[in-house]
């Protein structure tokens, strides 16, 4: 039995990409909207990445990793919408094997990464306004680049670890993707062998994740308000909560998500469902992140005006 297993996963070169379904609207459909937000998020990640590298008023803790949030929603978005967006309206859907777990690798790097960021966002306000004294040797430059690189292991860990135990298992059956991309819980659905490891990997490694980045948001934004809530005057708590409501909105959305697809057991999801919320937090959230925080940002906001006038005024 073993071995006839082997043989058949060996023998399973492919995948076939079913999106959301075959009929013409569920083709166009997706395909038009899948297009205006991948082209928003492109255009918008773009221009904050520009900002923060043209203007010297922005070259700040904060919006370094502010930059390279904005690297990796254009990064993650990339590896999904491109491919899917193929797919809706090509005959031929299939995804090889090899392309799939590339795919699902470099997605789960890109994702844990950000979910780390984001971490490291929240105590980078933290220091700023509890210990403004200290602030410039506790987020200095090698500080920053330190937490960087520590949240891109992290990612590459995880993602590693997912990756490994996915691939390895046998697909003997039907190798249709419920699905518009390679994620885990319809790949854990075409698998003939028990997933019962796999399920309680990735509901312990993705619970431990958003527990442990959580905790650091949560604890640091506990500070931050009783901080702010010290400060006499109502515009220097206002300014002081204005640095963090953006990053706040972009947290409850993506760990919202992410929390619903992830960190709950297999049984409690639905195909149907886990589509609507992958497009959010694939591509949705990537597109709204660069608006979230350049609506209410005056430095970014000032950065934008005058890189717009400079190019018209030439």
């Amino acid at each position: 039995m073993e071995t006839m297993r082997e043989k058949n996963h060996t023998a399973l070169s492919e995948f076939i990409l079913l999106g959301f379904g075959t009929g013409l609207g569920l083709k166009v459909g997706p395909f038009v909207v899948f297009l205006a937000i991948y082209m928003t998020t492109v255009l918008g990640n773009t221009i904050m990445v520009f900002l923060i590298r043209a203007s010297s008023r922005l070259h700040t803790p904060m919006y370094f990793f502010l930059m390279n949030l904005s690297l990796l929603d254009l990064c993650y978005s990339s590896t999904i919408a491109p491919k899917a967006m193929a797919s809706f309206l090509a005959d031929n859907k299939t995804i090889s094997f090899i392309g799939c777990a590339t795919q699902f690798f470099f997605f789960g790097v890109f994702v844990t990464t950000e979910t780390f960021i984001l971490a490291a966002m929240a105590y980078d306000r933290y220091t700023a306004i509890c210990n403004p004294l200290l602030y410039p040797i506790a987020m200095s430059r090698q500080v920053c680049v330190q937490l960087l690189v520590g949240s891109y292991v992290c990612g590459g860990v995880n993602s590693m670890v997912q990756t490994v135990f996915t691939f390895t298992l046998c697909f003997c059956g039907s190798n249709e993707i419920d699905h518009f991309f390679c994620d885990i819980p319809p790949l854990l659905n075409l698998s003939c062998t028990n997933t019962n490891i796999n399920e309680l990997v990735l509901f312990t490694l993705s619970s431990f994740i958003l527990a442990s980045t959580s905790m650091v948001i949560l604890i640091s934004y506990a500070y931050i308000i009783s901080a702010i809530l010290r400060i006499r005057s109502a515009e220097g708590r206002r300014r002081a909560f204005s640095t963090c409501t953006s990053h706040m909105m972009s947290v409850s959305l993506f760990y919202g998500t992410l929390t619903f697809m992830y960190a709950q057991p297999s049984s409690l999801s639905a195909p149907a469902q886990n589509k609507v919320v992958s497009v959010f937090y694939t591509l949705v959230i990537p597109m709204l992140n660069p608006l979230i925080y350049s609506l209410r940002n005056k430095d970014v906001n000032e950065a934008l005006g005058r890189t717009i006038s400079s190019v018209f005024l030439k």
